[in-house]
């Protein structure tokens, strides 16, 4: 393995923070010191003494004011949980996540609602604790206990957010799926969890288009109706505000639903730090996605922990991160609450009616911190607009960027595009895997072009090459580990009970050590961070995670015709944004049509979304394979991105890898979807 150290030879300094004293992650530096008599000198002290010392987490408790009736035990942070390489944390402690984000009880305004219809509804903090007392009512009437599900097929909306802290007020367990995933991925999910409630959006506006989705909705409840579900509720349209007729047995509107509570106030149960919150899902490289259970503690401390230090959030702040409800980002939005902020909620696309009116928006609501992505500021860059010429972004000082790799030429157009020195670029990662960050920037360190600044306090970052063996110092590339637990480790998987699948998905490379996935590098002069891409066969197009196994299910509908299938991500060194390309082996007989590509990629979109369909679809006369039965996905990625390669002693037929090398170069048109 050589150095990389030219990986680093583009960054250059892009920007340092004027006055950091004043910000909240120096001020728990000094909060620290005084606390324990150190002498943490800067952001690193901090972050060595963040992962050596466990009294961190306690000292974070305080310091961002965790609303509690039972405080940490302090000689009790950690007791052995049910799978061995995560800890209980703080079993003593008693808390509830949605009484921490809805602390606030006045009039000033908690969601401003927008979105591509050009409605704007603002609501305070007191009528989104009512909104949230009178579904909570409605759902302990119904029988919501401590640890039931609740699921949802739903928008970006106020109501999302409401559902989901009612659920969390009473102890249940909310899990959601944007409204663009087809039924087969909707129930590929919530089939395994077997949800008590499903809520269902019944008519959508998207790219200015009404969507009718009864049903998908129908199909869905229909399903489940046999697998423990004790009531559906439909939502009114999104554009109308009507309520629809229908004939699906369990099922009633939302102003019926609501109307079974019986007025009681809003009471938020005191409940284990590691009392289950969300359930998220793996992307399904293999097999069905994977039900990630956080806990409410884990995800309270840690969320908060990201936006309040990382990015300065506080109560003068408006924060807009632009997420659908089945993103990790939208479970991290939420604790902009928690710190006291307005909080954005976007429903459609920014598209439409196009992307100058979007960025308008973002101006005109005043947002101090603005969560996007790589491929979304490519797009405005690709346009040619000029965001000060749409408006002054004047309240702008952050901007956070995930779900992909920012790269240097992209830090360097975004920082002037959007300000100049007054706007700190912060680019992050992490995973639905933690809720939460491993690497992201501070203000409290300078940032430079094409690397994250970074490590997350708290987590023990390390880079391992195969063997183990750490190589952050030797400017090396290798496996993105973490070597020590901390809260936001998920408690397990749903229907995983001897935890052999967890244990597999996250320990197998290392045991006992937390592998993520993610291929990156370290500068040892700079000490910042550069993700190289994924170590697994995870896909990644524009930022939204998905798994082949995904596109494998759908395939099996084509079986007639295709012998086989090889579904990977494509980014080469000049590619702003990750492509999918799918292979197919035909059976003897049969071929590639134009005809049946289109069919291909119209299924894909209906059983999954319009984002899950690859950008080219090639036939291929061989599909690698190990010696033992497994698809070689990895190889195939790296060669198509531009790797040379040599074959293990692994791969049952070596030769099947050349067939891949055309394709690293191979352009075409893309033809309208």
């Amino acid at each position: 393995m050589t150095s990389t150290n030219s990986s680093f030879a583009h960054s250059r300094f892009l920007w340092k923070h004027e006055h950091p004293e004043f910000t909240p992650i120096e001020a728990m530096r000094r909060m620290i010191n005084r606390k324990h008599g150190l002498k943490l000198a800067n952001y690193h002290d901090l972050h060595k003494y963040s992962v050596e010392d466990y009294n961190f987490w306690l000292d974070l408790w305080e310091f961002l004011g965790i609303i509690s009736s039972i405080p940490p035990d302090p000689k009790r942070i950690t007791v052995p949980g049910k799978i061995p390489e995560v800890p209980i944390w703080f079993p003593d402690a008693r808390l509830n996540y949605a009484e921490n984000l809805l602390y606030r009880n006045d009039d000033a305004i908690a969601i401003t609602a927008g979105g591509e219809s050009g409605v704007v509804t603002n609501y305070s903090f007191r009528e989104l604790r009512q909104l949230v007392r009178r579904m909570a009512a409605a759902l302990r009437v119904n029988g919501l206990e401590a640890g039931d599900r609740v699921a949802a097929i739903v928008t970006n909306s106020i109501t999302a957010m409401v559902i989901a802290f009612a659920t969390a007020s009473i102890g249940g367990i909310f899990s959601s799926t944007a409204t663009d995933m087809g039924t087969d991925g909707i129930l590929d999910r919530y089939r395994q969890i077997q949800p008590k409630f499903v809520f269902a959006e019944t008519e959508v506006l998207y790219a200015g288009k009404a969507i009718d989705l009864l049903p998908k909705a129908s199909d869905v409840i229909r399903d489940l109706n046999n697998k423990g579900l004790q009531q559906a509720i439909l939502l009114p349209s999104t554009l109308t505000g009507k309520e629809v007729s229908h004939d699906i047995p369990n099922t009633m509107n939302l102003s019926n639903f609501l109307d079974t509570g019986d007025g009681r106030q809003l009471t938020f149960e005191q409940l284990p730090f590691s009392q289950p919150l969300f359930i998220l899902y793996s992307s399904g490289t293999s097999g069905k996605p994977k039900c990630i259970v956080h806990s409410a503690g884990g995800v309270l401390l840690q969320t908060k922990k990201d936006i309040r230090l990382g990015f300065g959030l506080g109560p003068e702040d408006t924060y807009f991160q632009y997420t659908t409800t089945g993103w990790m980002m939208w479970t991290f939005m939420l604790s902009g609450l928690s710190c006291g902020a307005r909080v954005i909620l976007y429903d459609g696309s920014p598209f439409h009616p196009d992307l100058r009116t979007y960025l308008k928006f973002i101006d005109d609501q005043g947002v101090s911190v603005l969560g996007t992505s790589p491929r979304f500021l490519a797009e405005i860059l690709g346009r040619g607009i000029k965001p000060l010429e749409v408006g002054s972004f004047e309240a702008l000082r952050v901007i956070g960027s995930t779900g992909a790799v920012l790269t240097t030429p992209m830090f360097h157009w975004t920082q002037e595009a959007f300000g100049g020195q007054r706007v700190h670029l912060i680019s992050t990662s992490g995973g639905t895997d933690i809720c939460g960050s491993f690497v992201t920037g501070t203000p409290s360190l300078s940032v430079y072009a094409g690397e994250i600044q970074c490590k997350t306090l708290g987590m023990k970052v390390e880079v391992f090459d195969p063997s183990g063996n750490n190589l952050e110092h030797t400017g090396t590339p290798g496996e993105l580990v973490c070597t020590r637990p901390h809260p936001s480790l998920p408690l397990y998987f749903w229907g995983d009970p001897s935890g052999e699948k967890f244990r597999d998905a996250y320990f197998s490379m290392y045991p006992g050590i937390w592998r993520q996935g993610d291929f990156i590098v370290v500068n040892p002069e700079t000490k910042g961070i550069m993700i190289l891409g994924r170590s697994d066969g995870v896909l990644n197009p524009s930022g939204v995670r998905f798994g082949s196994a995904e596109i494998y299910s759908v395939l099996e509908k084509f079986s007639a015709s295709l012998d086989d299938s090889l579904c990977v991500g494509q980014r080469r060194p000049q590619d702003l944004d990750e492509r999918v390309l799918l292979f197919l082996k035909m059976r003897p007989g049969h071929k590639l049509t134009g005809a049946l590509e289109s069919q291909i990629k119209n299924e894909i979109r209906r059983a999954l979304s319009p984002r899950h369909v690859p950008a080219y679809i090639f036939e291929i006369q061989d599909i690698p394979y190990t010696v033992n039965g497994k698809k070689i996905e990895i190889a195939v990625k790296q060669i198509v991105s531009g790797s040379d390669l040599q074959p293990s002693g692994t791969v049952a037929n070596p030769e099947s890898l050349q067939l891949y090398y055309k394709y690293r170069d191979f352009d075409k048109p893309k033809a309208k979807l």
